[in-house]
């Protein structure tokens, strides 16, 4: 359990302690030799899974549970912030931090947290994730589970309309399915390789049909913001605008429509009168204004021109700053991402072109021994405390404490990454380059709300190993193009809303993954550099227990996989892992953010108000 949630276990009185135990105790009461026995088919059935069925469900097939699931389940509610009374109307501001465009909305090519977090407004899919993180039907009524687990049959909401005036059908989630399993037109097909079958039985009925059970079939691969591989597209307005256009404004279904969108000049979404819902929204209107550096973002949110903090995460140096002032709500609680400064293997001094080989054959080269020493010389906690003023905890893989169930924290002392400057001035001397001499100044790029971290990571660096760093500040729309392309030599980058294994192994780690230098063979790169087999990080048995527990129902198999698949990217430094980070709300006190819609690494605004 990591810090945070300890302070909020600390809270429970010595009753509510004993119902989150019983809870978990109940979740885990199953055979593991078959571990869909004792979950009936009304358990796993929609519209809504119930709070005991899920955390069964999670616990018997794999999935994430941690103490924020069971809470709920133990009907325990923490208390929330004063919130200022509500009114209907009204036009909300938005800054969207770290970030000075919004490339697209279009779900196929979504890789960003803050696009997902402006889609979830705008597109819906067949689920959506509530605070709890328990899967509710959106565009499904009701859904019913075969006795084996296998066959998903959905019922669709009826009556519902798209922005351009279609009505909603079967149709769209077979277009959309047919789509996204296509690796061409969608970067997330990866997400569906469990997916045998979708077809529609009529209008308003589909049946999925998977290759093996599923635990996070309903929370990851079917909602509309995280998994976006199922997050359903209108055909007609796809092929009538074309795909920059329709990445820009994308016609959906949801509460907002967007009504301008200009790269570099933000986004305007407007209340959609004939949601499904008509309670929702309640704004009117809602602007989305990209603010990439720390202190304007500070400036426009402290001087009313903005009313709530969306995008990257809120930097950490501003935090105690916002808690200071009584005009602003600060929520926090603990996140579901990592993050990492990632070495590129094709740049000297930090070569290695075969990962495959052992962790004891790779300490032989003296690219991997440079790559060793910049990992044990970084000193996380010290890290944790002077940049992010101690809100974080220390990482050495993807699989992060929201995870729960899988979350390992031995590998804190296992991890080849662990903190020992003795041995990595040991291997940098080994290498040739005994106390920095000679070492060449290498860059590091990041994003002008990084800033911040960057100066302390070369701090640190000059102090441990008495190497030089240089920060490369660009737009994190530039970043990511650099980053796909494999232009940097170390590159500090992170990844949100990861619910579940898939998201940090299956999207970063395989050799084929969307974020793996996908634009690594450019043509003008290639005639510039050569090809290059692979991006940041490749290894066969990697990819080998990241494909076979994405489709391991049994826990505990499914367990051994991933953590052994999280051991070996960590000790072969596919990066180097820094820290876990907390998912911060900041809003000012006008501003009404109900508590079902804390939705961690979102910003669902359709309950949302301002008075």
């Amino acid at each position: 359990m990591n810090e945070q949630l300890k302070k909020i276990f600390a809270r429970l009185s010595r009753q509510e302690k004993a119902q989150v135990d019983e809870e978990i105790r109940r979740a885990y009461d199953y055979d593991p030799r078959d571990p869909l026995f004792g979950l009936s088919k009304e358990e796993l059935g929609g519209p809504k899974l119930s709070r005991r069925g899920f955390l069964r469900l999670l616990a018997a097939s794999g999935g994430s549970l941690s103490l924020s699931h069971v809470l709920g389940a133990a009907g325990i509610v923490l208390p929330q912030a004063a919130r200022v009374a509500a009114q209907a109307g009204g036009h909300l501001i938005c800054g969207w931090a770290g970030t000075a465009e919004i490339t697209t909305l279009d779900p196929a090519q979504i890789n960003q947290v803050l696009q997902f977090q402006v889609s979830s407004n705008v597109l819906s899919g067949l689920t959506h994730i509530n605070a709890d993180l328990v899967a509710e039907g959106d565009l499904a009524t009701d859904w019913t589970v075969s006795d084996d687990g296998l066959v998903w049959t959905f019922t669709l909401r009826e009556g519902v309309t798209w922005h351009n005036g279609d009505p909603f059908t079967a149709a769209d989630v077979l277009y959309t399915y047919n789509r996204s399993r296509d690796p061409q037109q969608s970067i997330h097909s990866g997400n569906l390789v469990n997916v045998v079958d979708l077809t529609a039985l009529d209008d308003m009925t589909v049946q999925l049909t998977l290759g093996k059970p599923q635990a996070s079939l309903l929370v990851k691969t079917l909602e509309r913001s995280s998994g976006r591989a199922m997050t359903i597209v209108n055909q007609n307005a796809i092929e009538s605008m074309g795909l920059q256009d329709y990445g820009l404004k994308p016609v959906g279904t949801g509460p907002f429509r967007v009504t301008e969108h200009q790269l570099g000049q933000g986004v305007v979404l407007e209340r959609f009168d004939d949601y499904y819902d008509p309670a929702r929204p309640v704004l009117d209107k809602i602007t989305i204004i990209p603010i990439p550096e720390n202190e304007p973002l500070a400036a426009a949110i402290e001087t009313g021109d903005i009313h709530l903090i969306g995008g990257n995460g809120v930097a950490a140096e501003l935090v105690d700053r916002f808690l200071a002032n009584p005009d602003m709500v600060v929520d926090e609680i603990p996140g579901n991402g990592f993050q990492s400064m990632f070495v590129n293997p094709w740049r000297e001094p930090m070569v290695v072109e075969d990962f495959n080989l052992s962790v004891d054959e790779l300490k032989q080269q003296n690219g991997f021994k440079v790559r060793l020493a910049l990992a044990k010389a970084f000193d996380r906690e010290r890290f944790i405390q002077r940049g992010l003023f101690g809100r974080g905890v220390p990482a050495f893989g993807t699989i992060n404490p929201a995870m729960g169930y899988y979350f390992d924290t031995a590998i804190n002392e296992s991890s080849e990454q662990r903190f020992d400057l003795e041995a990595a001035r040991a291997l940098l001397a080994e290498a040739g380059y005994p106390e920095g001499e000679g070492f060449p100044t290498l860059k590091l790029l990041t994003t002008p709300g990084g800033r911040r971290q960057g100066e302390v990571i070369v701090d640190m660096y000059r102090n441990n190993l008495n190497i030089s760093i240089e920060l490369d500040v660009k737009d994190f729309t530039v970043l990511i193009e650099d980053a796909n392309r494999m232009e940097y030599d170390l590159l500090r980058l992170g990844s949100g809303g990861d619910f579940d294994p898939d998201d940090g192994l299956v999207d970063w780690m395989l050799s084929g993954s969307r974020f793996n230098g996908p634009n690594r063979n450019d043509a003008d790169l290639v005639a510039a550099r050569g090809e290059l087999p692979f991006g940041f990080f490749a290894a066969d048995r990697v990819d080998e227990l990241i494909n076979q527990q994405a489709v391991t129902a049994d826990p505990e198999a499914r367990k051994a996989l991933v953590q052994e698949a999280n051991q070996l990217t960590s000790d072969k430094l596919a990066s180097i892992f820094l820290f876990h980070g907390t998912e911060i709300l900041v809003h000012r006190a006008e501003v009404t953010f109900p508590a079902e819609s804390r939705i961690v690494g979102l910003r669902d605004l359709d309950r949302v108000s301002i008075s």
